[in-house]
């Protein structure tokens, strides 16, 4: 099948790279002429393990192609894939922007039918207004040519994107055209041959779906953060507490690791939008205020930590950063809770020295000109002489380091937890003073 994918970033490329190894003929626009550079020299915009190796192969067999060329890009794919950005405007609600445009184009320049279909995640009723600047942009060429509009939304997690396109839990399709329904059946088929994973329903319904999985997912993830916050209050270990109820097959384990706030593309942005798209409606949704300002302030967590040990003024003070993308296994900084801690640590007059094993680059263009902080190039270099370490992200490296090295080369064996990678019984033991989140230590205590 022929296919065309609008936008290279995270959800276009990670689209087109798996349709086109299912063996599908793909080609990839984007009007970002660097980004199509790097791609036609061998390499990727994004950090994802695995796709690297993906695009390599399936250009080699030329069922990948990238271009800046809309006309051909209009012309190759009966299916038109949408994967473009939709970032919040200043209200909050998405901007629709480049979807919108996206949408012209493929008005202005087709010549027969087309299945247009939202990948990106839009709000609902985002179909409606596809459906109509792509009649809109027909008429003005005085022509009239079939075309149908899908909401297809990814479920991609960052750092498994490749591995959620190819072994999807669901795969949503949001239709009213039956020509197009069996396009996208076609097209994912080979996706789900052993028992069905596909769901077809109207298109706003299926727009909604995606808003409501990512702020569920948003407000487990608050709502653990809260019960942590007061786990240490009453004297409760939450990672026991996670067990108990995550035990519950009602409940299960799933996002219910508290921390230091999410972060990303996807969930600050998504839970805002569908809060404005509440109040557009007339509808305050209650909850989801709540999961965005807890979200906030556990951002803040790590920091008032460190100050109630060190006090409010951290002049003087160095600290040993570890991790600073959002989540393991990417480079993406967008939300991320290192940069309010950053941030105020750096306010206080701290001076950090900051590892990430992927998200360096990215880190130094948006922490560019933080004062008092500085990257280096191992986690141990981070530590030498470091009043305490901060462990930010999750990164695998991070879970079982030679705590001798952490104490020889620390002034004073303080670690500051964001993600419970440690036991506080543990540390204990091994004397040195731990900081989780809603975990209980008998030294921490005595201190």
């Amino acid at each position: 099948m022929k296919i065309t994918v609008i936008g290279t970033g995270y959800v276009g490329l990670v689209t087109g790279t798996c349709l086109a190894e299912m063996g599908n003929h793909v080609v990839c626009l984007d009007v970002d002429a660097a980004k199509i550079r790097i791609l036609e020299e061998g390499g990727i915009p994004i950090h994802e393990p695995g796709l690297l190796e993906m695009v390599t192969r399936n250009r080699s067999a030329g069922r990948l192609q990238f271009t800046t060329d809309i006309v051909a890009a209009v012309n190759h794919g009966t299916l038109q894939f949408i994967g473009v950005g939709t970032p919040p405007d200043e209200d909050g609600s998405a901007d629709l922007k480049y979807v919108i445009e996206a949408a012209r184009n493929v008005g202005r320049h087709m010549t027969d039918y087309k299945v247009v279909i939202d990948k990106s995640t839009v709000p609902v009723g985002t179909a409606d207004k596809v459906r109509t600047a792509i009649a809109d942009e027909l008429t003005q060429r005085g022509v009239s040519i079939d075309f149908a509009v899908v909401s297809n939304p990814e479920f991609l997690k960052e750092g498994a994107a490749v591995e959620d396109f190819m072994r999807p839990d669901r795969i949503i399709v949001g239709a009213e055209d039956e020509r197009a329904i069996l396009l996208m059946r076609a097209v994912y088929s080979p996706f789900f041959r052993s028992h069905e994973r596909l769901l077809v329903m109207d298109t706003r319904s299926a727009e909604f779906t995606k808003y409501a999985a990512n702020s569920m997912l948003a407000t487990r993830i608050s709502f653990m953060n809260e019960l942590a916050l007061l786990a240490e209050k009453v004297g409760a270990d939450i990672e026991l507490v996670r067990k108990g109820i995550g035990s519950d097959p009602r409940i299960g384990y799933q996002f219910l690791y508290p921390g230091a706030g999410y972060g990303g593309s996807c969930f600050p942005k998504d839970v805002k939008a569908l809060i404005k798209t509440g109040r557009g409606s007339g509808v305050e949704l209650q909850v989801l205020q709540a999961v965005e300002a807890a979200n906030e302030r556990q951002k803040h967590v790590l920091v008032d930590k460190i100050v109630a040990r060190f006090g409010e003024d951290l002049s003087g003070r160095e600290l040993a950063l570890w991790g600073l993308s959002f989540k393991p296994n990417t480079d993406d900084m967008r939300e991320a809770p290192s940069r309010v801690i950053i941030a105020e640590l750096a306010r206080r007059g701290a001076k950090l020295r900051a590892y990430d094993p992927v998200a360096m680059p990215e880190a130094r263009r948006v922490l560019e000109g933080v004062s008092g902080l500085s990257f280096v190039d191992s986690p141990a270099a981070a530590l030498a002489g470091a009043d305490a370490l901060v462990i930010i992200t999750e990164w695998k490296e991070f879970k079982s380091p030679d705590f001798d090295t952490i104490k020889a080369q620390l002034k004073q064996p303080v670690i500051v937890d964001g993600r419970n990678l440690y036991e506080p019984q543990l540390m204990d033991t091994l004397g040195i003073e731990y900081h989780g989140i809603g975990r209980s230590s008998a030294l921490a205590n005595r201190r």
